[in-house]
């Protein structure tokens, strides 16, 4: 569990969550899920969210006034239409810029998501370990998807999802951002 978590924070929260390739969706197997989330929680309050000149940042601003506005937009929506688990408290020294707390989001569906969203955000979406082959499929269907990650012990499972995996980057037990 401690490694999807330190990958996943990698993945979803490096350079701001801006990278074509950070993780925006963590699908988690149901049984895992309650001590993942708890994790990814606790270690979302270690950030340091500041200025990105300083090596000790983990987190920076998003791009501009804009990409803050889509994604402020997108949390409103999502406090709606999914259920917040987390959100990071911004330090006073980011007041003037562009930043954006880092926020975990639990979906029910994949549905949930209507546009990919480029920032912070992390969506978790629960998933029975029956239904392996159903999630791989709604995954494939976003119609997006150029990095996919899983972490696993069973090399069997590796290479199937690898196969079924309609990305066209696919990374095993390792963060998933190059």
């Amino acid at each position: 569990p401690e490694q999807v978590v330190h990958d996943s924070i990698y993945s979803a929260f490096n350079s701001a969550g801006q990278r074509c390739s950070a993780l925006r969706l963590l699908c988690i197997q149901d049984v895992i899920a309650p001590r993942i989330l708890e994790l990814l929680a606790g270690y979302m309050d270690e950030l340091c969210i500041g200025d990105p000149r300083q090596l000790s940042t983990d987190v920076g601003p998003v791009i501009d006034d804009e990409a803050r506005s889509l994604l402020t937009a997108h949390v409103d929506r999502m406090s709606h239409d999914a259920r917040i688990i987390h959100r990071c408290t911004l330090p006073e020294a980011t007041s003037a810029g562009t930043f954006f707390a880092p926020t975990l989001i639990e979906i029910d569906s994949i549905d949930a998501l209507q546009r990919e969203v480029f920032g912070p955000v992390l969506h978790v979406m629960k998933f029975k370990g029956k239904k392996l082959d159903e999630t791989l499929q709604a995954v494939n269907s976003t119609g997006y998807g150029l990095t996919m990650g899983l972490h696993t012990r069973i090399e069997s499972r590796a290479r199937n999802v690898a196969k079924a995996s309609g990305a066209g980057n696919f990374y095993v037990n390792r963060n998933m951002i190059g």
